[in-house]
């Protein structure tokens, strides 16, 4: 097939993926001599520009008989989202190149452009991050100390049937307090540092721990303080410099755009001795929230209305989160090393450009991690294409894209899509992202691993299913083998992989609530838990995995087969979809590889796969 551009060749875009800004880059089109092109351009428009340029193509020279080059050196002055596609005319008229998929060009009257995310040149990103592993923990979920709780609100409902689901159905008026409390803390997250460790944990990124009144404390009361169920201030520094001490940083969860209505900023109960906003409109909280008509109208997070919404533009709530005495930089003094946001696709420019800058003033190695659902490179809210990515707001991201795709590709797709998938995030993100990317296959918003992978879908259907509904013996069994393939090829792409607490444990479940049951200390599936040991190993001992190149060498038949390159070292994966085993050949640049997963035989340049497995090899 005749294919004129390819976005994804150096020769024909000199720098694959994003560029810095300033920095020279070549695009190169290659047309049949027969065509008998007279003039050839690059048409390229950054978001914000009215008309794009048309940029004349210089002709380059001649390969062989049959083809001629077109080439034009372009230097991206600034940040941006940038589109391209070429023209060219003859003595006919004037034809089109566009982007038909997978960096592929067609000559076509009309189709998609290309996308090129150009990012600041002063961008950087935490290279402690790269090539570690997080661990997400559900604090109250997780591991309780055993200490008695003192001053419990009187209420909250405080468990003791770790093994029991969390309290789900609705009352008479439709309400679910999420009020019941397992006794998970801080210090039991401490006791627990040396089985973090045994997994290589890097990095552990904790779901909100400020005070609250609901047991996902997704409805923050106040965002200066402990919640008293999970300790103090001085727990949290000590478990800060404890983990350190292990080579283990901690990141928290940002929630800001919007509070509990049942706080210090809002007080609709009068919990607190604070005069909130739904108490007068002198209250200094009253312009943080968008009354329609005060004080029981106001705008809420998706209609919630216990999460009534702040306006993130305002410049009171902006200090008391950024300012240099605010809520973003003071969990840095206290040990933290980043923050998670939350919806950050919710959070406008204004905030994510001030909230950045804070953070970074304060600890310029911590990190920013957004949770953006779609391609963070060109997603777009608040009527316009956001700019996370491009230096100045975001390092990372929570990685949707790449965890859909594995999960997808190990229950049923097709090789080709799974490579599409995770090419074109490669292609779109800047390098020093890709590197920090937060790649989970599963969170407290997701069902469990093992269940969406080997599990019934959920979709349509409600909690009452969901809460009647878990894996059969024989569905779990398949699942063990299911989770160790996606594992595998999650702990090898670009970006550091999340493990979401007790997933290594072979815990199941559908969405919220289901997802977040007690840790089965004691009860653990030892069989994944040492594959995840051993995962942690693999990552811990090859370079490859901090800031090496992928390149998918094959997608097709079920499997897809990649290579991660330093200029020393280099890995290959093989991951096998099929429900049967392969044979798969190797170039002789791997012959007689190491296996790290002792999972597979290999010889010479044959390499045996079972089915719905991945293999990791290492040239010798």
């Amino acid at each position: 097939m005749y294919i004129p551009y390819n976005s994804r060749y150096e020769y024909h875009k000199s720098i694959f993926g994003a560029v810095e800004e300033g920095q020279s880059l070549v695009f190169r089109i290659i047309l049949p001599r027969d065509f008998c092109c007279t003039a050839a351009r690059l048409v390229i428009k950054e978001e914000s520009w009215e008309e794009p340029w048309q940029i004349d193509m210089l002709w380059d020279c001649m390969q062989g008989d049959g083809e001629e080059w077109w080439r034009i050196d372009f230097l991206p002055k600034f940040s941006g989202l940038y589109e391209y596609h070429f023209e060219y005319d003859t003595p006919w008229g004037t034809s089109r190149i566009f982007h038909a998929g997978d960096g592929a060009g067609a000559i076509s009257d009309s189709g998609d452009e290309w996308q090129m995310t150009v990012y600041d040149e002063a961008f950087e990103t935490p290279q402690w991050l790269k090539g570690g592993i997080i661990y997400q923990i559900f604090p109250d979920r997780f591991n309780s100390s055993g200490e008695e709780k003192q001053n419990v609100p009187a209420d909250r409902v405080m468990r003791t049937d770790r093994d029991g689901d969390p309290y789900w159905k609705p009352d008479k008026n439709g309400r679910v307090w999420n009020n019941d409390y397992f006794g998970g803390d801080l210090k039991g997250i401490e006791q627990k540092l040396p089985y973090l460790k045994s997994l290589g944990v890097t990095c552990i990124y904790l779901n909100p721990i400020f005070e609250a009144q609901s047991n996902h404390r997704y409805d923050t009361a106040d965002y200066t303080k402990i919640d008293s169920l999970l300790g103090t201030e001085e727990d949290f520094r000590r478990l800060c410099a404890e983990a350190g001490k292990q080579g283990i940083k901690i990141i928290l969860d940002g929630v800001f755009s919007h509070t509990g209505n049942d706080s210090k900023y809002f007080n609709q109960y009068g919990r607190y001795d604070t005069v909130g906003a739904y108490q007068s409109k002198n209250s200094k909280y009253f312009n943080w929230y968008k009354f329609n008509e005060w004080p029981d109208d106001y705008t809420s997070w998706w209609g919630i209305k216990i999460l009534p919404e702040v306006i993130e533009e305002n410049p009171d709530f902006v200090e008391y989160i950024t300012g240099k005495n605010g809520v973003a930089r003071k969990w840095l003094r206290a040990g933290a090393s980043g923050w998670r946001l939350d919806v950050a696709d919710e959070l406008p420019d204004e905030f994510l450009d001030a909230f950045r800058c804070a953070v970074k003033a304060e600890k310029k190695d911590s990190v920013v991690l957004g949770e953006v659902w779609e391609d963070a490179s060109n997603k777009a809210s608040y009527g316009s294409r956001r700019r996370y990515l491009q230096g100045r707001q975001l390092d990372s991201v929570m990685n949707y894209p790449f965890a859909d795709a594995i999960i997808d590709f190990v229950r049923s797709s097709g090789a080709e899509l799974f490579s599409s998938r995770i090419m074109t995030i490669v292609e779109n993100y800047p390098k020093k992202v890709l590197d920090v990317l937060m790649n989970h296959i599963a969170t407290h918003d997701t069902m469990r691993a093992i269940t969406a992978l080997a599990g019934e879908s959920c979709a349509y259907r409600d909690r009452y299913w969901q809460s009647e509904h878990s894996l059969s013996d024989e569905e779990y069994q398949n699942g063990i083998r299911l989770l160790k393939m996606a594992s595998a090829i999650q702990f090898t792409l670009p970006g550091v992989p999340s493990i979401y607490y007790g997933d290594e444990a072979g815990m199941q479940g559908y969405k919220d609530p289901f997802n977040r049951r007690c840790f089965p200390w004691g009860n653990e599936n030892k069989e994944l838990t040492e594959w995840y040991r051993k995962l942690g190993k693999v990552r811990t001992q090859n370079n490859v995995f901090v800031d090496g190149k992928i390149d998918i060498l094959s997608a097709a038949a079920g499997c897809v087969a990649y290579s991660r390159k330093t200029e020393q070292n280099a890995i290959l994966i093989i991951a096998n979809s099929n429900a049967h085993p392969i044979t798969y050949y190797v170039s002789d640049e791997w012959n007689n590889a190491e296996d790290l997963l002792g999972n597979s035989f290999v010889r010479g340049t044959l390499v045996d796969v079972g089915a719905k497995s991945t293999v990791i090899l290492k040239r010798m």
